[in-house]
């Protein structure tokens, strides 16, 4: 059973890598960043086949009769549909949106499963959901950081070089399109791991049975952080807006990552555990 828990992290794991992959691929054109997430999708649906043997052969009644194996024949269906699409023809968006149904669909099958061993025995199933979104949502919160760290870096030198001050500070400094570039980079990173935990902290509150809670505070505001990094993506790639504008509306939504962590979990419903 802890086998088979360690292989549900995997393709959990995985699969979200390949979305992040997939979505750089979307909005970057980039053919490295779709080979990387067709391939990490490939090793998703050899584990999902191997887990569906597995699972096939430990039962005594006919899989067939199990909505665990009908959902999760589902999603294997899904993964494999995409590999034959990109295979065939050039579909991305479809593939994007596709795969990312297919994760939520996994993600809620999976830790429904009530015969799913979790990784610590004092855990239930739910737990281990968390501890995947949780780690999802750091992983974005780095990036959103690393992000933030490199525009005040951009608005630094950019004002230095506006007052012709070409001190020591400046010159250990990446040229402006340096600093600005890997800003860009960490949020096409963060932002589809940052949506990846918000998929499975929606699947939680379904399995939980508290809908009231998808009006959690906390919540809404991730949905919030979500649109402005998509603003800002958008003014990226199909407005070129100059890279002083584009910084200055990254901090921007990194104020509600700020926000997101420091205010709203005091007053949301479910997260104030974070702080004990």
């Amino acid at each position: 059973m802890v086998a088979k828990s360690w292989m549900y992290d995997a393709i959990m794991y995985l699969y979200a890598l390949s979305l992040l992959f997939y979505f750089s691929d979307f909005v970057g054109k980039s053919r490295r960043a779709k080979q990387t997430g067709t391939g990490l999708l490939a090793f998703v649906w050899v584990l999902q086949t191997l887990f569906f043997f597995m699972r096939a052969s430990s039962l005594q009644a006919p899989a067939a009769f199990s909505m665990f194996d009908s959902l999760f024949f589902y999603s294997w269906l899904i993964v494999t549909l995409s590999l034959a699409l990109n295979f065939f023809m050039r579909m991305d968006l479809f593939l994007l949106f596709i795969n990312l149904v297919g994760f939520a669909v996994s993600a809620l099958n999976f830790f429904s499963d009530e015969y799913v061993s979790p990784l610590l025995a004092r855990w239930d199933i739910q737990d281990e959901l968390l501890f995947v979104h949780v780690s999802l949502a750091i992983a974005g919160y780095a990036a959103f950081t690393v992000s933030a760290v490199l525009c005040g870096m951009y608005l630094i030198l950019n004002s230095k070089l506006k007052r012709k001050k070409w001190d020591a500070t400046a010159k250990r400094l990446p040229n402006l399109k340096s600093i600005e570039t890997g800003a860009y980079l960490c949020v096409l990173f963060g932002t589809p791991l940052f949506v990846s935990s918000l998929v499975l902290g929606v699947v939680w509150i379904v399995l939980t049975g508290e809908n009231r809670l998808l009006l959690d505070p906390k919540v809404l505001n991730s949905l919030i952080i979500i649109a402005a990094y998509g603003f800002y993506l958008i003014q990226r790639i199909a407005r070129r807006k100059p890279g002083s504008t584009l910084v200055r509306w990254n901090l921007a939504a990194f104020a509600f990552v700020v926000a997101n962590y420091a205010i709203f979990n005091w007053v949301s419903q479910f997260h104030q555990w974070i702080w004990r």
